[in-house]
């Protein structure tokens, strides 16, 4: 058998470390050793056996060679933060004296203004869905409280009956890093998650809020397929992410006048700068109206 490498133990220790600790996601782990697994590799190949051996300008070798094979800046800087994550972890264990990843400068992104729904979408999409029966209920409940809340979907289909308090309107979720936080539900949301738990069976308090047709815990990836399949349903709607409806919740917020900050905490940034992309999405709602009102547009 294969003895593993120095390098790849340390990996694996921090994967762990993430896993039961810090209670990170398992795709954010998966993407951690799959980042960590690869320099690991690029490293030994330059002879590199201990952590703290790497100098900057081996990874920076390795950042020109990731930006010649075309990866994009986004997963480079993705990547490099985890690095110098991963050199903090090591240095608190002591093996390893400086963060090397440190001295290596992000590539700079050009922002994107997010992709989201203008409010009229957002409620043809949601009244949309009018049937009475468990499924018909249940998608209702799920956009509602999505479009609501701003959650995340990791967030969303994660939570049980007794996380929400649909008499108070509130809801705990669990986000990233295990941290917790409250978001409100609108009366919209409230009615129809109501509506939902009254018609479904196996509704107690430690029941997940929202089921698949076989009775186990909705998925992410269920929960795309129900979006792509109402939008299919709706006519002219274009199609979008789970995510464009937390994109929506935030801008829409904004454009009915809350304050950034209010918005950073119910979506549960832990920067504002995370959170101030959505201004850019309240200029393009300007444009879009002066295109369509303005006779000389």
């Amino acid at each position: 058998m294969d003895t593993p490498h120095p390098l790849s133990e340390a990996v694996a220790e921090y994967i762990y470390r993430l896993r039961v600790e810090k209670g990170s996601s398992e795709h954010t782990a998966m993407a951690y050793e799959t980042d960590l697994t690869m320099f690991a590799e690029f490293l030994a190949g330059q002879g590199v056996v201990r952590w703290d051996e790497v100098k900057a300008a081996q990874i920076r070798k390795y950042v020109a060679m990731m930006t010649t094979n075309g990866l994009a800046k986004s997963t480079i800087a993705r990547r490099l933060s985890c690095y110098r994550s991963f050199y903090e972890h090591l240095i608190r264990e002591g093996t390893a004296t400086q963060n090397a990843a440190r001295f290596i400068s992000l590539p700079k992104q050009q922002k994107r203004v997010p992709s989201f729904y203008f409010q009229e979408e957002m409620k043809g999409l949601l009244e949309s869905v009018n049937g009475t029966d468990v499924l018909n209920l249940r998608d209702r409940a799920l956009l509602e409280f999505i479009y609501a809340t701003g959650v995340r979907v990791s967030e969303c289909v994660s939570l049980n009956i007794k996380d929400i308090n649909l008499e108070e309107g509130f809801a705990l979720v669990l986000g990233k890093g295990a941290k917790e936080r409250y978001v409100l539900i609108g009366d919209a949301a409230v009615e129809a998650i109501k509506a939902y738990l009254h018609k479904r069976k196996n509704a107690g308090s430690d029941d997940p809020l929202f089921l698949n047709h076989r009775g186990g815990r909705l998925t992410d990836r269920s929960v795309r397929r129900v979006l792509h399949q109402r939008i299919e349903e709706c006519a002219k709607l274009r199609q979008v992410s789970p995510h464009a409806l937390r994109h929506s919740f935030a801008t829409h917020l904004l454009d009915g006048g809350a304050d950034l900050r209010v918005v950073q905490e119910l979506l549960g940034h832990a920067s504002l700068s995370s959170t101030q992309i959505y201004t850019h999405t309240s200029r393009e709602r300007l444009v879009q109206v002066y295109q369509a009102s303005h006779p000389r547009a």
